[in-house]
């Protein structure tokens, strides 16, 4: 195991009782948690805890204290203070099994020389140029701040890959929070529950609408509309809309393909 592993596994063998749906610790004792495995201080403590919210994951020997089909995921609570809480699940990936939407690309061609690949930068420009959050959520959509870091009262430092605003045919506003994920990886619960929070904080008058983002190759791209919601102490994920996104040429899609597609809408 990683010296993270050891440390985030001895604060919570410390603090869990059998039967335990939340487990409070705080910074302190991850400082402790070093001293007293005789490993050297983290220079950045809150990185232990930011690692296990979003990128790694939780060593097996607190994964098998949870029962079959729930997770262990990490929240903040405040600064430098976090909870262990139960998820159903904790993070969920794009269905293998979906109809590829054909899109013209509109991405420039400047843009695809100098920024080609499939990294989370990549994929947020190429949603952008193409309008992919304003076709997917059936909004006109405004782009209004991307990589975004912010703090929030209860759960601490917070950040957002992009954020736009929406407009439906009625007038009403959305907030659309997007997370953007590298091909492989999953979503994470904590995220949306941290995109909703912020939503509420700092645009309380519009509908908020997480979305997720993943190339699921070059050219094509999944977006999920996600939600949560908690009963008895225990978070649930769940998907509400799905779409798979396939960027392509102007010879890419044919005139029997643009027919079929607006009979569909009769």
């Amino acid at each position: 195991m990683s010296k993270y592993d050891h440390i985030i596994e001895r604060v919570f063998i410390k603090n869990y009782v059998d039967g335990n749906i939340k487990v409070p610790f705080d910074r302190d004792e991850l400082a402790q948690a070093c001293d007293d495995l005789g490993i050297s201080r983290i220079k950045n403590l809150g990185d232990i805890p930011y690692s296990y919210r979003f990128r790694r994951e939780l060593p097996e020997s607190i994964k098998m204290t949870c029962e079959s089909g729930y997770e262990w995921i990490i929240v903040g609570t405040g600064i430098s203070t976090y909870e262990f809480r139960l998820a159903s699940p904790g993070k969920i990936a794009p269905t293998t099994n979906r109809q590829k939407i054909k899109i013209p690309d509109a991405t420039p061609e400047t843009v695809r020389r100098y920024a080609p690949g499939t990294d989370e930068q990549a994929l947020l420009t190429k949603v952008r140029y193409n309008r992919l959050i304003d076709i997917f959520t059936g909004l006109t959509c405004y782009s209004i701040q991307n990589h975004l870091r912010t703090t929030i009262k209860n759960i601490g430092q917070i950040e957002i890959d992009e954020v736009y605003l929406g407009i439906n045919k009625r007038g009403s506003h959305f907030v659309i929070p997007c997370q953007a994920k590298s091909p492989g990886d999953r979503f994470g619960i904590v995220q949306v529950m941290q995109d909703i929070e912020f939503c509420k904080h700092r645009y309380p008058n519009a509908i908020c609408k997480p979305v997720a983002l993943q190339f699921l190759s070059e050219n094509e791209v999944a977006i999920l509309e996600l939600e949560v919601e908690e009963s008895d102490n225990i978070f649930h994920l769940s998907v509400v809309d799905e779409r798979h996104y396939r960027l392509v040429g102007k010879d890419g899609i044919t005139d029997e393909e643009i027919r079929l597609m607006s009979q569909s809408e009769e």
